[in-house]
């Protein structure tokens, strides 16, 4: 199998399985406290990816590894958000579909920060974005519900976090960045949950398995196809792919929580998913062109 069909299978299988992860951590806090749920599956998830990255961890200097622990405390204000909002939510698909909004969040916050103005993929993609929100969140009218604020506040917080380890990622190996930032996230986590949550006497076995489900499969190997998908995959083909993730998790929502997807939901979704393409559609058309010189010249 060629490099890059590898690569892309990686990709595609770690967006099914975040796409799974969603369904787990669903099931798992409804025994288990949210925020130590977290807690717990961010701190074994990077135990167990620490080995593969123990080297790279030494061989990285002190000042990057606490710029990576700063930004992890980012990862944790996303993981409070989204955590809180799948508990409050009834499905999953509308929550992950405005979760991907923020990739349309990140040029405006880099505008602020960083002083780099969006592209003009990025004001064509905008009202169609906008469009697509008010359909998914206008069953109630013109309020937002709390699960679908807290998921709004889960997308803006990652987007402040893509736009800060974008900068700086490149800087440490991906896997110790990972690692790094899973371990102070479930860190802070569970430090919160030690103060503000009450951990039930008893916990169905059946939780575990949910709980043991997001560490294994929807964090660690998530992360590790991810990362291993991403050194082989075009880079327009991985964002391509993992766009996909909403879809897979409406399908999942759909299916376990028969969550209701009116001709409405289903029209923003659309929307949403086409604004992020056309995002997109620039680093795409360069991909299509080079590929389609790189055969002509091949055939010539």
């Amino acid at each position: 199998m060629l490099p890059e069909r590898r690569g892309d299978l990686l990709i595609l299988t770690a967006t099914l399985l975040a796409s799974a992860g969603w369904l787990f951590s669903k099931e798992a806090i409804t025994a288990l406290p949210p925020a130590g749920f977290v807690g717990w599956r961010f701190v074994l998830a990077s135990l167990i990816l620490l080995p593969f990255c123990y080297r790279q961890l030494r061989a990285t200097s002190l000042s990057n590894l606490f710029k990576t622990a700063g930004i992890g405390l980012v990862m944790t204000l996303n993981l409070i958000f989204w955590i809180q909002a799948v508990s409050h939510s009834e499905g999953i698909g509308e929550g992950a579909f405005i979760m991907s909004l923020a990739m349309l969040m990140v040029p405006p916050l880099a505008w602020l920060m960083f002083r780099e103005p969006p592209s003009r993929q990025f004001w064509i993609a905008l009202p169609i974005a906008v469009a697509g929100l008010f359909l998914l969140t206008s069953g109630n009218g013109f309020s937002l519900s709390l699960g679908q604020l807290l998921f709004l506040l889960a997308s803006l917080s990652l987007a402040l976090y893509f736009s800060l380890n974008s900068r700086f990622s490149r800087r440490v190996d991906p896997m110790a960045l990972t690692c790094v930032q899973l371990a102070v996230t479930g860190i802070m986590h569970l430090g919160y949950s030690a103060l503000f949550e009450q951990w039930p006497g008893q916990i169905p076995d059946h939780i575990w398995g949910w709980f043991a489900a997001s560490v294994l499969l929807a964090t660690s190997l998530r992360f590790f196809c991810q990362s291993a998908g991403q050194k082989f995959s075009n880079v327009a083909n991985a964002a391509l792919i993992m766009m996909l993730e909403p879809v897979w998790t409406v399908l999942i929502s759909v299916f376990w929580y028969h969550e209701p997807m009116p001709a409405q939901k289903i029209m923003g979704c659309v929307l949403i998913l086409l604004a992020l393409l056309s995002f997109r559609s620039r680093p795409l058309y360069e991909w299509y062109r080079n590929r389609r010189a790189l055969r002509i010249s091949r055939s010539g």
